[in-house]
């Protein structure tokens, strides 16, 4: 099928049910004790630093796992699968020493995921899977001093947060992904520097592609790390039409839900929303059954709010399998219609009538 199809075939489907989303990567690839050996690999086994933990690498050093985890999500009821590609970036993979293999990983991620999804449709043509370019935050910040003693102190500029994403876009775009999922923003500005490369690609003359973009609420104040509240963040966003917003990571479902909601009464595209498995508990690992996080999501779905379920940090194929049988046969939200208006942002919204 060609991309501009199932794009087609993507944004049908959005109006007629609740779409899937794949859960966890990297809680998933912990379970499988991988070693500084697995991450190195054949073409890494004399890099001078260390690399275990860079989960992104295994799209090029150990395929077979990550091709393994897409075929797990697609198995359990997933429509759409998220590249390995969160922290594919020549910024974030300077942690490794690895910006000149940013491009590789990305065109393997790219290229297992949209192998696994086409494997999927191919036996089950009536319902297409399709291929999200995740872009991640990022290991670095626009909007937020690393000295608390400078606060208009930056580690990077916006041009050198735009080039690495420009440098990803351009990777996942040839690897054929079908939407660009810009997620877990806990810095509004890195998302629009994201946003910018993106939408420049069509400027070059390369094919338009949806924008997804997902945010995270960090804590209880119902704000994102770098300060904006919910409709905030949408304000400072709306201008790239994302096919879809929403909220990822950080809290679990029950705390989530008062956000999810806020973006559903705002947000004229489909809301989004792939809570953890709730919290972590001492030891970093998450505790909540996939009959609880389905049972939680259910309900979002019977209310009407969301239009994508999906599993983040904790979640496994099986938090997937019951979060898609849940809400099986449950109608998407319809999007808003607000009135027009002047809508701006800070860290608060405003709005000029």
């Amino acid at each position: 099928m060609r991309r501009a199809d199932r794009i087609a075939a993507l944004k049908a489907a959005a109006h007629d049910r609740i779409l899937i989303l794949d859960g966890a990567a990297g809680s998933m690839f912990q379970q499988r004790k991988l070693t500084e050996a697995d991450f190195r690999g054949a073409r890494f086994a004399d890099h001078p630093s260390p690399l275990q933990g860079d989960n992104d690498l295994l799209c090029v050093t150990r395929p077979d796992v990550v091709g393994e985890l897409h075929d797990a999500y697609l198995a359990a009821g997933a429509d759409i699968v998220a590249t390995n590609t969160f922290n594919a970036t020549s910024i974030s993979q300077a942690d490794y020493a690895l910006e000149a293999a940013v491009m590789d990983i990305n065109a393997c991620a790219a290229r297992l995921a949209r192998e696994a999804a086409d494997r999927w449709t191919a036996k089950s043509p009536d319902r297409p899977r399709y291929v999200a370019g995740s872009i991640g935050p990022l290991s670095r910040t626009l909007s937020i001093s690393p000295d608390v003693n400078d606060p208009s102190k930056r580690a990077v500029t916006f041009d050198e947060v735009y080039h690495a994403y420009r440098e990803q876009a351009l990777a996942l775009h040839a690897g054929d992904v079908d939407i660009f999922l810009v997620e877990t923003v806990f810095d509004t500005l890195n998302a629009k520097a994201a946003i910018k490369a993106i939408l420049d690609l069509e400027d070059d003359g390369m094919e338009p592609l949806p924008i997804w973009v997902s945010g995270t609420i960090t804590d209880r104040s119902g704000r994102t790390l770098s300060g904006q509240t919910v409709e905030a963040f949408w304000n400072s966003i709306r201008h790239a039409r994302p096919f879809a917003v929403g909220l990822n990571c950080a809290l679990g479902a029950e705390l989530m839900r008062p956000h999810v909601a806020e973006l559903s009464r705002l947000a004229d595209c489909l809301v989004s929303a792939y809570p953890n498995a709730g919290l972590p508990n001492a030891f970093g690992e998450y505790d909540e059954q996939p009959h609880e996080t389905a049972c939680q999501l259910e309900e979002w779905a019977a209310s009407g709010i969301v239009n994508i379920l999906g599993g983040c940090c904790g979640t496994t194929p099986d938090h997937i399998a019951h979060i898609a049988q849940s809400v099986a046969g449950k109608r998407p939200r319809a999007p808003v219609k607000r009135p027009v208006a002047m809508r701006l942002s800070g860290l608060e919204p405003f709005e000029l009538a």
